[in-house]
């Protein structure tokens, strides 16, 4: 299995953080197997699990991130699990917030700020394989 990130390049670094933070979160809840068991360390001490995956972030921006999203919705996505992060969501304080205002919005009037893909190596690379590490 593969996950990775495409996230707007043109973004703040504040908001990268963001979009990565609210995709991997996400990811976690929905993603099988993706977090690995908490861990004692020699001296007793619990540390909670983390990712047992490697997740690259990728560069992209607004248009190769619709891109990726129309492809995997009117394509079906199979066996591959995705999520997006849209600018609705940034804007609003609350869940309550976001539902309503998402469902208000036209779909050509969302912005995307970033994607998750997670699945088979070779679907995930045939969707991202030219896209270099946001760095």
């Amino acid at each position: 299995m593969k996950c990775v990130m495409v996230i707007d390049q043109n973004l703040q670094l504040g908001m990268i953080a963001n979009t990565a933070a609210v995709l991997a979160i996400s990811i976690g809840k929905e993603v099988e197997g993706i977090v690995g068991e908490d861990i004692i360390d020699r001296d007793g001490i619990l540390h909670r699990g983390i990712t047992n995956a490697n997740i690259p972030i990728l560069r992209g921006d607004a248009e190769i991130i619709r891109a990726l999203r129309t492809r995997l919705s009117q394509n079906g996505h199979g066996e591959l699990y995705y999520v997006d992060f849209c600018d609705v969501a940034q804007k609003c304080k609350d869940y309550a917030d976001y539902t309503a205002l998402l469902a208000a919005t036209p779909a050509d009037e969302l912005n995307y700020l970033g994607i998750a893909i997670c699945g088979p190596d070779k679907q995930v690379n045939s969707l991202t394989g030219s896209l270099g590490l946001l760095r």
